[in-house]
């Protein structure tokens, strides 16, 4: 590895950098920020707040709103459902003033940085929006991952446009974090019966629950199905578990909203489930066309709890909705699935690494249940002899499925290079890039994981491909790359 690009890849200057500013509230509970503190400080808390004159709370709240009102949206609602959370504690506390209650909720609140430690893996496709703009102009959407306070990641966003000249135009960067509201949530029959047989329930008591289940079906039917399962615990000697097992995959499913009169930067989307509770990690994203015709987004990332690794499809249609359901199968474990565009003999496709070191290609009925994954490429040159994996999903041209991959070698060095699957049988391999055409330059080998180029999905724009790329877990930069010379450098299989 050498370290020169190839003619026919062009590095632009664009940097997106972590803003160490960009914070969200979440609830702060004195004593308990340690896990071994060994008790809550809460009521030593509320008494001191409780004591304070009117005219000191009146003062307090004002230099509050000076100091973080500009940070965050709607901040004293986020005060006072914080003090809601705690007025359990508080006697008489419909008696107290507005101001006090903020006050209260303000001491109980705190900021987290959402990408102050990196904002890196990006993936890019076109717009829901390409309205009012010149021809040969293409708006664009990038997913990004953030990491912050604890290592915990999230999926950010930023826009863009690529202009008819393959200039790259970046949208101002966001100054507030926007978080949506959780919506109703349908579940799907089929995602719980995967998610059942995967877990290794009783076959018995997970058939008595789902035949009480529609197709699709909501929260209070599924509540419903578990009290009549509950009834019958006498006589089902795994009830239990299979009750914890529903409630855990309801968890893990479900619907979110952003205000409408957010923008798509501002939007972030944390943890929400204990399934994902340390994480929701490096989106792929793919626009694909639905049955009735729309554009829809479907994309994977990994949900990480601390422990254990899962994966998650994300579904939406103008990211301002979002949908999360858990998946299952052989060709979804660990990390890295990745969608193909469209269905290829009516199955759909993606690109797997179930075996943490190989691409291969997996299939499914319903994006939800995944088959046993076929290799199509195994490490075998230097660069990428410690792993293979790939840099999102498939991009199609004439020539084939363009695979971008990413190769990790000695020092733990990751490069990316490419490779070209058959259109109509992607298992198998067309041609193959002998060499990585991008690998890290001196100075984005620094970072807080060294050695470092990683991308999460390319946009292609008339005969160049839009690659945005990480940089040692830290940061994010763009490459742009001649398809026709990509596709012209690869060897024939």
């Amino acid at each position: 590895m050498s370290g020169t690009d190839p003619a026919w890849v062009t590095r632009t200057e664009h940097e997106l950098t972590p803003d160490r500013a960009r914070v969200t509230t979440a609830i702060f509970l004195p004593g308990q920020e340690m896990a071994a503190s060994g008790r809550s400080r809460s009521a030593n808390v509320l008494n001191r707040v409780l004591a304070l004159s009117d005219e000191q709370v009146t003062a307090e709240l004002a230099l509050l709103g000076a100091r973080f009102g500009t940070r965050h949206r709607r901040l004293e609602a986020t005060w006072e459902s914080h003090f809601r959370l705690i007025a359990h504690r508080v006697e008489a506390s419909r008696q107290l003033s507005v101001d006090r209650r903020r006050l209260i909720g303000a001491y109980f609140t705190q900021e987290v940085a959402v990408e102050g430690a990196g904002l890196f893996n990006p993936s890019m496709v076109a717009h829901p929006d390409q309205t009012g703009l010149p021809a040969g102009s293409v708006r664009f959407l990038m997913t990004l991952r953030g990491v912050g306070e604890g290592h915990v990641s999230c999926i950010e966003l930023r826009t863009g446009v690529v202009d008819r000249d393959d200039h790259v135009l970046l949208d101002p960067p966001p100054t507030v974090v926007v978080l949506p509201e959780e919506q109703a949530a349908t579940y799907s029959h089929d995602a719980f019966a995967h998610q059942l047989r995967e877990l290794g329930d009783d076959r018995a008591d997970a058939e008595f629950v789902l035949a009480r289940l529609a197709p699709e079906f909501g929260p209070g039917d599924l509540a419903g199905a578990i009290a009549r399962l509950t009834a019958q615990g006498l006589t089902r000697a795994f009830a239990a578990r299979t009750v914890d097992d529903l409630e855990r995959i309801a968890a893990s499913t479900y619907v979110v909203q952003f205000p409408a009169d957010s923008t798509p930067a501002e939007r972030v989307l944390l943890p929400r489930s204990p399934h994902e509770s340390k994480g929701v990690e490096d989106a792929r994203m793919v626009a694909t066309v639905a049955d009735d015709g729309q554009t829809e987004y479907l994309g994977t990332y990994t949900a990480y709890d601390g422990r254990d690794i899962g994966q998650q499809l994300l579904r939406t249609h103008d990211f301002r909705t979002f949908s999360s359901t858990p998946i299952t199968g052989p060709g979804s474990r660990n990390k890295g699935l990745a969608l193909f565009p469209r269905r290829i003999d009516g199955r759909y496709v993606a690109l797997s690494r179930a075996d943490r070191e190989s691409n291969a290609i997996t299939t499914s009925a319903d994006l939800l249940h995944w088959e046993a994954p076929v290799l199509v490429q195994v490490p075998e040159r230097p660069w990428e002899i410690v792993q293979l994996g790939n840099c999102g999903p498939p991009v199609e041209t004439e020539a084939g499925w363009l695979v971008l991959t990413h190769g990790v070698g000695p020092m733990r060095t990751y490069a990316i290079g490419a490779v070209l699957l058959d259109l109509h049988a992607p298992q198998t391999v067309v041609a193959t890039l002998e060499q990585p055409f991008l690998t890290p330059t001196p100075d984005e080998r620094e970072g807080y994981v060294p050695n470092v180029v990683y991308s999460c999905g390319a946009m292609l724009h008339g005969r160049t491909l839009v690659l945005p790329y990480g940089c040692s877990d830290s940061r994010t930069r763009i490459a742009l790359v001649d398809l026709d010379g990509l596709l012209a450098a690869m060897v024939p299989r």
